[in-house]
């Protein structure tokens, strides 16, 4: 079957089983899981505060900035990973091959951002879980939150860098010039603008000749006469 980008012509019919089985679909869901996750873990038992103290400190190290970036990613990832489940379920629709190239060079920038800024995550987690004291957390409240965060963190990176990788080969695929055009125009509006049946028919109306007949004047010299036809 000829495809543009991963995906045939523009109109069919959705399927949900088999959307469900695409690859570029599994990792999105497993990226979406994993944000929950993340943000959950850090934003639900990522603070504590002391019996005598009325103020919560980030279970890593103190840093405040740590548990931020955790629950600002997570929650970014979050949105980004409905974002991209919604268009792979329009993508099919998008009749123009230009808006599908914008949309697939989109999914890999994107995606590999997110592997980048999951990778980021991951060492900067890792290495403020690493220096906190346990005199500043004798009964390791929140520690399993913590290396949770820490080990979706790590999955991320893949789950981002394989939906990277799958957008570069439908990129790779390209468009089939047989199917598709670039310059793709609205199935409504190329209807509209072909002429009406039969006008490939008509009989040309204009004159033949410049001077209105096809004859030929009266020449003394050589005898012609005028005919008429």
């Amino acid at each position: 079957m000829e495809q543009a980008y991963g995906a045939g012509k523009a109109g069919g019919a959705f399927d949900p089983l088999t959307f469900l089985q695409q690859p570029q679909t599994i990792l999105r869901i497993m990226s979406w899981i994993f944000s929950i996750v993340i943000f959950g873990c850090i934003a639900n038992e990522g603070y504590l505060n002391h019996p005598n103290e009325m103020v919560e400190y980030c279970i890593f190290n103190h840093n405040q900035s740590t548990c931020h970036y955790g629950v600002v990613m997570g929650s970014l990832a979050f949105l980004c990973c409905i974002a991209f489940l919604a268009l792979d379920v329009y993508f099919p629709q998008i009749s123009g091959v230009k808006d599908r190239k914008k949309a697939v060079l989109a999914d890999i920038g994107i995606s590999a951002f997110w592997a980048f800024m999951w990778f980021v995550g991951f060492c900067f987690l890792t290495n403020q879980w690493q220096m906190t004291e346990n005199k500043d957390n004798p009964l390791n409240e929140g520690a399993d939150a913590a290396r949770a965060a820490i080990t979706f963190s790590f999955f991320s990176i893949f789950s981002w860098a394989g939906q990277a990788f799958l957008a570069f080969r439908r990129f790779q695929l390209g468009a089939s010039s047989a199917l598709f055009l670039q310059d793709y125009a609205d199935p409504s509006q190329v209807t509209a603008a072909m002429p009406p049946a039969g006008a490939e028919y008509m009989t040309y109306t204009g004159d033949v000749d410049a001077t209105g007949s096809m004859g030929s004047t009266y020449n003394s010299s050589a005898g012609y006469q005028r005919q008429d036809y």
